[in-house]
């Protein structure tokens, strides 16, 4: 470890407050070049846990950086993972009260629901779909606590500030029709995600690995590895499959994922 426990305390204190006071900190890789993926998880680690001890639960996981392009452009050659958490949960249909977030994005994803726990180092997708409940349409809110750049070097945030601020995640919103990982190639699952009414971005679920489980198996060896794991009842958003897409005041997303149904959300 390169950063001191104090240090990791300190960060995510530093992250913890920008998200109450909705005021962006400086690029955390820039103020500690030599930190890595360890660093990061450790100060998410922290910043996370400060959340659980002051009454909020975990509900489940996110991935990200899952589109070779996003890796490439990050210099990285694997996903990342956040946590998700009960306070944010938004319904399908329902709205975002105005101040909520800083900089808040959209992404469609698939989320798969666990209906029992998944561990161990050598887990492949067909023990994902073994364990699924079900997966059903959904859409990510990404906010950023960290900087996306530095106003005066014009660098740009990276993987370890990423990470470090919970993989950007800010919310979720589930709907549309719950099917079995098996009912329908799930490759093949497309969204169109308008704004507005206006059409911003459509995708295949191929983007994510080419196969969105291909995700679910990576976070569970990976958090094996880490101590930890999936388990049943919660819920794992497996990736964007679109670039994300700026949302802001008065602001209507939805996602229409053709046969599974259609998911939205309003920023008031």
């Amino acid at each position: 470890m390169t950063l001191t426990s104090q240090q990791i305390t300190e960060l995510a204190n530093e992250l913890d407050a920008a998200e109450r006071e909705r005021n962006q900190i400086p690029l955390i890789s820039q103020r500690h070049p030599d930190a890595g993926l360890q660093e990061a998880y450790a100060i998410q680690g922290e910043w996370v846990s400060r959340k659980v001890a002051a009454g909020r639960s975990r509900i489940g996981w996110k991935i990200g950086l899952t589109s070779r392009a996003m890796q490439q452009a990050l210099n990285i050659d694997t996903p990342d993972s956040g946590v998700l958490l009960d306070d944010m949960r938004f319904d399908d249909g329902g709205s975002v009260p105005a101040g909520r977030f800083i900089q808040p994005r959209i992404e469609a994803e698939l989320a798969f629901v666990l209906a029992r726990d998944l561990a161990g180092p050598s887990l492949e997708v067909w023990d994902i779909f073994a364990a699924t409940e079900c997966v059903v349409p959904a859409i990510e809110i990404l906010d950023t606590r960290v900087v996306r750049r530095d106003p005066l070097t014009g660098a740009l945030r990276t993987v370890i500030d990423t990470i470090s601020d919970n993989a950007a995640n800010a919310g979720i919103v589930t709907g549309g029709r719950p099917c079995k990982p098996t009912e329908n190639d799930l490759r093949w699952t497309g969204a169109i995600v308008s704004r507005n009414g206006q059409i911003e971005e459509t995708g295949l679920a191929a983007g994510v690995l080419n196969h969105p489980a291909v995700g679910i198996a990576w976070l569970a060896r990976d958090l094996h590895r880490r101590g930890q794991a999936l388990r049943a009842g919660e819920i794992v958003l497996s990736g964007s499959f679109i670039r994300p897409v700026e949302t802001g005041n008065d602001t209507t997303i939805h996602a229409d994922f053709g046969p599974m149904g259609t998911v939205s959300v309003h920023f008031e």
